[in-house]
Formats: C-alpha cells, sequence, structure tokens
C-alpha cells in the first residue's frame, strides 16, 4: 500500500504545485465524519486483470434469468446492426443541433424518426423525443391544460401505475386535480369515466393495451369526450401499433409510448425514450422540438428545427416545456430498428408476441390452482392469478432462473396473488414450457 503519487519527491512536487502542506490539507472542505480513513490505495492493476476481476463480479449477477417481465417495458430482440450503426461517431458524439447548416444528417435523422412515429400512430405530427414513457405522458397533460384552459383530468386505472405515479410527483405542487377511474374487470368503466367529466374537465387519459395487458377500442369514450369539449390522451405500445387500431383511427388529440421496445435495451431503467404525436390543430402546445424538411436558397433539399418550444428561443413566457437536449441517440436506435423490420417485419413481431403470449396463457392456465384471466382479448401480456403471494413466487421462480412476471399487489392493494406475465418474440418454446414445469413445481413446494 502506498500514496499517489508513489514516491515522496512525487508527492512534494504535486503538493508544490497545489499550493498546500499535505495531502489532508486538499480535503479539507470535507467534514471529518464524510472523510476517508485512509489515502493508501493499492498498486495499480493490469488491464488483463482489470477486465478478469469485474467479469468475475459479473458472473455473480443473475445474468441467466429469463424473462418474462414486462409493464410497460419488453425484452424484444434487437438487430445487431442497430448497435453497429448507432455506434458510428457521427451519430455517438453528436449534440444538439442548433446549426442546421453542420447538422444536416442530425436533423433529417431526427426527421426521419417522426416520420416512424406519425406513421406508426396515424397522427398529423411527432416531436423530437421525450426521455420516457411517463415523462410523455406528463407532457401531453399538461398540452391539454394549456389548449382548454381547464384543471381536471381524469385518469383511467388501466393506465400503467409507474406513469401515473409520475403524473402525480410531476404535478404535486401544481393546481392540478386528477380523477382516478378505476377499472372493471381490467376494462375502462365508461359509465364512471363519462360521470366525472364535467366543465372543468381537460382530459382524459386511457391506454392501449392496457396494464393488465389488455386491449381495447376507446372510440367511444374519445367521442364523448369530443362531445363535450375534452381532450384525449392516449399511451400506446408502439408494438401493438402495428396490430391494432391506431391513435389517429379513433380520434385521440395526443399520442404518447415509451419507446424502449423500438430497439433500445433493458438497461437497468434507461435511458429510455419517450415518444409523443398529435394533431395540427394542437402543434404549437408540443413541448421540445420538431424538425422539418425545407429547401435552401438553392433549391436542395434542406432540413431545419422548425418549432422549438423552450423559453430561451423565441418562445420566452409562452415557452411549453424546458425539455432541452432530445433524446437523439434513443430516438435514432428507434428509426434504425423501425427501418431494418419494416411494415411487414413489425407486423410479423407483433403476430409472433400474441402467438407465443396464447401458448403461453395455454401452459400457464393447465397449471392446478392456476388461473389465467381471460374474458378480454390481449397482446403480449397477461393476468395470472396464483395460489399464493405472487412476490413469494417471483423470489422463488429467481433462484432457478426465471424472472416469471411482475406481481401487482405492490401496484394493486387486494391483487397480492396475482402476476402480470409477458411474452416476446424473444421466447420460445422450450422457454414456456419450462416455465410452467418450474412455476408447478414451485407452487407445489
Amino acid at each position: 500500500m502506498s500514496y499517489i503519487p508513489h514516491t515522496d519527491e512525487q508527492r512534494e512536487e504535486m503538493l508544490r504545485t497545489c499550493g498546500v502542506e499535505s495531502i489532508s490539507e486538499l480535503f479539507h472542505d470535507i467534514p471529518a465524519e464524510l472523510a476517508p480513513e485512509s489515502f493508501n490505495i493499492p498498486e495499480g492493476k493490469s488491464e488483463i486483470e482489470v477486465l478478469s476481476y469485474f467479469e468475475m463480479l459479473a458472473e455473480q449477477n443473475y445474468s441467466h434469468l429469463t424473462n418474462f417481465v414486462g409493464g410497460g417495458f419488453y425484452d424484444h430482440f434487437i438487430p445487431s446492426a442497430v448497435d453497429a450503426l448507432v455506434g458510428r461517431s457521427e451519430f455517438y458524439t453528436a449534440y444538439t443541433p442548433y446549426q442546421p447548416e453542420v447538422s444536416q444528417g442530425t436533423l433529417q435523422a431526427i426527421y426521419e424518426y417522426q416520420t416512424d412515429i406519425c406513421r406508426l400512430t396515424d397522427m398529423d405530427l411527432a416531436n423530437a423525443s421525450l426521455y420516457d414513457g411517463g415523462t410523455a405522458l406528463y407532457e401531453a397533460c399538461q398540452m391539454a391544460l394549456r389548449a382548454t384552459g381547464r384543471e381536471r383530468v381524469i385518469l383511467d386505472g388501466g393506465v400503467n401505475p409507474v406513469y401515473r405515479k409520475i403524473l402525480t410527483s410531476y404535478t404535486a405542487n401544481l393546481d392540478i386535480q386528477f380523477t382516478i377511474s378505476p377499472v372493471s374487470h381490467g376494462h375502462s368503466d365508461r359509465d364512471k369515466i363519462f360521470d366525472a367529466i364535467d366543465t372543468d374537465t381537460a382530459a382524459v387519459i386511457l391506454q392501449n393495451p392496457s396494464f393488465f395487458g389488455i386491449i381495447e377500442d376507446h372510440s367511444d369514450i374519445v367521442q364523448h369526450c369530443h362531445d363535450n369539449g375534452v381532450l384525449v390522451i392516449q399511451s400506446v405500445y408502439p408494438t401493438a401499433m402495428a396490430m391494432l387500431k391506431t391513435p389517429g383511427e379513433i380520434g385521440v388529440d395526443i399520442a404518447v409510448g415509451e419507446g424502449q421496445s423500438l430497439g433500445i435495451p433493458l438497461a437497468f431503467g434507461g435511458p429510455y425514450l419517450g415518444f409523443m404525436a398529435t394533431t395540427k390543430k394542437l402543434a404549437r402546445r408540443m413541448p421540445g422540438r420538431v424538425v422539418g424538411r425545407t429547401v435552401d436558397r438553392d433549391g436542395r433539399e434542406a432540413f431545419v428545427l422548425t418549432l422549438q418550444a423552450r423559453e430561451q428561443h423565441i418562445r420566452r413566457e409562452k415557452a411549453t416545456s424546458n425539455i432541452c437536449t432530445n433524446q437523439g441517440l434513443c430516438a435514432l436506435r428507434a428509426h434504425i430498428y423501425l427501418s431494418l423490420l419494416g411494415k411487414q417485419g413489425l407486423l410479423d413481431v407483433a403476430q409472433l408476441c400474441i402467438d407465443k403470449a396464447a401458448y403461453a396463457r395455454e401452459r400457464l392456465d393447465m397449471i392446478p390452482g392456476v388461473e389465467v384471466m381471460k374474458a378480454s382479448p390481449t397482446f403480449n401480456e397477461f393476468t395470472v392469478s396464483l395460489p399464493m403471494d405472487a412476490g413469494e413466487v417471483v423470489g422463488a421462480m429467481v433462484e432457478k432462473g426465471f424472472a416469471p412476471g411482475l406481481p401487482l399487489g405492490r401496484f394493486y392493494p387486494g391483487m397480492e396473488n396475482f402476476l402480470l406475465v409477458a411474452v416476446t418474440e424473444k421466447r420460445t418454446k422450450h422457454e414456456i414450457g419450462m416455465l410452467a414445469e418450474t412455476l408447478e413445481a414451485v407452487l407445489c413446494q
């Protein structure tokens, strides 16, 4: 063990350069109770030694878990080309494209991403991305409040509870009233939503598929809201949009969602990608920025920031949000992913999710004491009733190499025995079979 620098001469030279008399004087601003016990650290190791040490630590993680967890974030397959292209230095190090004359590549990539989101949702325009699905929902809520001048928002109970927590946290000190409309057997309760709408209601927030995985057609709710001057915000799962009715198709005013499933890995919670699309009528209420395509004075195609909503730009006191650097790299991943798959490829992924989830429901429903909730159509997630606490079951399953789902009791009191299971195109028939066999073994212990 020795000081760094290693020799007395080196240490004295460093202290003279810093203008102090001792190593401890360098840290005199740190309270004694927070100061390190010693500045002695081991000698440096070689690169191969460091790599070997961290590989040993990594092996202690549950990296072998077969993942059936969803709840808004999904283990989809990501083509290798996504990492290869996004890792190019011109993309990987690019910052905000303030100067269009030197940022055409970045601007075009963002423009293409916006086009992808518009096609996916059937909406008029999209912005250049938000931080994640939850904050995108908050920004949509603020849009509706600004557009209507009202202060109440009705929040459907089928909206992701993580998103609902973000909404209430972000608005805790704001004069916004939220009314939670409970679901009925996993479905949006039309009567309760309609009864809750009044002249001060700015928006109704829905989700499709719901947090419980249930697919719904919200057309009737949208029509009723519009008849009463209320905007509709719908949070959607982008992969499911390949097969379901889109927000634009049913007349939704603002569509948002989590873009993680579009080529972004499950990286311990982020960085992820929030997307937002809306109608032309609400364009100037959007946060963030919008990239547009035009021509320069010589008639050549060019891309520019056509709408910037920040206060430091021309919006000043009319700024809609303080969102600064957009999630450009994550948005680029989504664009590359969608470009690689194409329309038919995304449809194939969605169909695989539906088919494999159906097989998983069938296998789990055969286990004694297990009941699969199947009164409603679902996409790639479904709810399972267990004969014991779902959290305990998950703990036992993890020990056997499976992350079997999300215990619903942590979000919904009274649902302690319910498990939300997600199946993506990555899960094989063998893995689904082993999940069922392992679950049955755990329940029989």
